[in-house]
């Protein structure tokens, strides 16, 4: 990959959008929403092909439907666009401004971040996600998919790049298509070529990409995320948040992989869990929750559901159907379980005490904290911006779900009437 090409090729691309108005944006969004449309079975062929290769490989299931596309996502990814483009376009907003006691008028406004890069895993519809916030933002971007997802991104990016030909800037977008590892040790290298690096997967991409890195990067999370069931829930909306949070999606990672469990409500949650989950999932349990779900799991004859956990079970994130169960005495000792096991993802209670709720959101560490909901709502569409370039667990610039502005930074703009100090 020719690195210093390609990127003087997106800075150009940039510096043209750079001072394109929101107007001018949606409308190259719209040309490429329809080429998208246009090339579905073009899409689907490709992608079908990703998920034959990936089948063969081993992946397993809950990885082959991150990468799986079918029309319905394909709509969904269409609908994002749509959503994206009724953003308010986060560019030459004023953050603030005021004039100085030497009349200086000082004004700080939104300007694009300029060259922007995505490291990610297997979901091609990051592919167009990434691309249409890095667009109405005023970013160029450089795309690197995983290998998995090679011929996928291909052929979106090739109906992306169709559609700003007619009314937009193709040299705003690249994909990064060789499938060599070198190529994503020349993008974090590329200092003075790309303004910022986003990693988007499983811990150990992220992993790599932060202690490698030699540009900027906004550090995405994996998700290790906990539901901790405190002693006044309501048992029966905690089994059906409990589902949803680990069984909806379970190779997300917004899915929960730890129930944190009230000592108190162990008896009652636990063989109502079991059968709401009916043999979906695999418990990991420690030493009091396992006989209890144990008794629960050969009462109904699902006994091989229920296994012991190690100490290892607690802080990883599996990506399966497999949900770790650990028990606490008291919200405290769930926060700070949680906090030193987490990832500063997503993290949720189930309780009807508004003291407990309050001191779980105010005191564990995360970018997301619920209360009495699923985690499956950490998502740039569920918060309403359409898309997301993931899930920020940094505390620096951008923090949770990034949507435009996280592409954008700010701009002093100082006017003066000759005035010298």
């Amino acid at each position: 990959m020719d690195i210093k090409r390609i990127c003087a090729g997106l800075r150009a691309g940039a510096e043209q959008l750079a001072v394109h108005t929101a107007e001018r944006k949606n409308g190259a969004l719209a040309a490429v929403a329809k080429r998208l449309d246009a090339a579905r079975a073009e899409i689907l062929s490709a992608n079908a092909r990703d998920v034959e290769k990936a089948a063969a490989a081993g992946m397993k299931e809950s990885l082959i439907d991150r990468l799986r596309l079918t029309p319905s996502r394909i709509d969904s990814i269409l609908e994002s666009i749509r959503i994206i483009m009724e953003q308010t376009d986060p560019v030459g907003q004023c953050v603030a401004g005021w004039t100085t006691p030497n009349g200086l008028r000082i004004r700080q406004q939104r300007v694009p971040l300029g060259v922007a890069s995505i490291i990610y895993e297997s979901r091609p519809n990051v592919t167009v996600d990434a691309f249409a916030l890095a667009y109405k933002s005023g970013n160029a971007i450089l795309l690197r998919g995983s290998s998995s997802a090679l011929e996928s991104n291909k052929a979106i990016v090739s109906a992306i790049k169709a559609g700003l030909a007619e009314t937009g800037v193709p040299e705003a977008i690249e994909l990064a298509c060789s499938g060599s590892h070198a190529e994503v040790d020349e993008i974090l290298n590329a200092v003075g070529l790309i303004d910022v690096v986003l990693p988007r997967g499983g811990a150990a991409l992220i992993k790599m990409v932060v202690e490698k890195a030699r540009v900027p990067v906004i550090e995405t999370g994996s998700g290790v995320c906990h539901l901790f069931i405190d002693e006044s829930a309501d048992i029966r909306s905690a089994c059906a948040i409990a589902e949803n949070a680990k069984l909806q999606r379970p190779g997300v990672c917004n899915a929960i992989e730890t129930l944190v469990v009230h000592r108190a409500v162990l008896q009652q949650l636990l063989p109502a869990l079991e059968e709401t989950f009916a043999g979906r999932a695999e418990f990991r349990c420690d030493a009091e929750s396992y006989p209890i779900l144990k008794a629960a799991a050969e009462k109904a004859g699902r006994a091989p559901c229920v296994v012991r956990a190690v100490p290892e079970d607690f802080g990883y994130e599996f990506l399966d159907t497999i949900l770790a169960v650990k028990t606490v005495g008291s919200v405290d000792e769930a926060i700070g379980f949680i906090n030193a096991h987490n990832t500063h993802h997503s993290e949720s209670v189930v309780t009807q005490s508004l003291p407990n709720a309050a001191a779980f959101q105010q005191r564990v560490d995360a970018a997301c904290v619920y209360v009495n909901a699923s985690t499956r709502f950490t998502d740039g569409g569920e918060f309403g911006f359409g898309a997301e370039l993931g899930i920020s667990t940094q505390k620096l610039h951008a923090r949770g779900p990034m949507g435009l502005t996280a592409l954008t930074t700010t701009k002093f703009f100082i006017d003066g009437e000759g005035q010298i100090r």
